[in-house]
């Protein structure tokens, strides 16, 4: 009875590889929709069978080769689902991973902004709301509040001063 290739063998490896390269790659791209994807899947399932090489009998590599592709792409969908299904559930969850000491700093600055702009006098924070929430021109304030671009440009300076405020981070 002749023994089975091994395919620890290099150039056998090597072989198997250029064997089943494309038909493989179309496989993991259909899985997947996408050439760099499928390009990860390929690589991990030819590392997996390198890894497992003493234990893979060769004439049945090439169907380990695409059952490894489809549980990898499987586990990566998983994982996906995971990923999304914990987003939906933390919305608020800081997605830039900034320390807890960044995050607290970064509350009490805003408090302590929506508190300076409740205590702006009326025009300079109805102003002030229309400039930088609603994105409003000076020129277009002003015809909105029947008064100048210049009352409009003194109210704005003097609401901006009025909100500069003093942080761990200011000088």
């Amino acid at each position: 009875m002749s023994k089975s290739p091994n395919l620890c063998d290099e150039i056998l490896f090597e072989k198997f590889y250029k064997q089943n390269f494309k038909a493989a790659n179309n496989f993991a791209f259909y899985k997947c929709g996408s050439s760099s994807d499928s390009l990860d899947l390929l690589q991990d399932s030819f590392a997996k069978i390198w890894e497992n090489c003493a234990s893979i009998n060769y004439l049945k590599a090439k169907s380990y080769l695409f059952t490894t592709i489809n549980h990898l792409f499987l586990n990566k969908v998983k994982h996906q689902n995971v990923v999304f299904a914990y987003q939906k559930e933390t919305p608020n969850y800081d997605k830039d991973n900034h320390s807890p000491e960044y995050l607290y700093l970064e509350e009490e600055y805003k408090q302590q902004l929506l508190t300076k702009i409740a205590a702006l006098p009326a025009q300079q924070r109805q102003i002030f709301l229309l400039n930088r929430i609603e994105n409003k021109k000076y020129r277009e304030i002003a015809e909105l509040l029947n008064i100048s671009q210049k009352t409009v440009e003194k109210h704005m300076s003097e609401a901006l001063k009025n909100l500069q405020l003093k942080t761990k981070f200011s000088k």
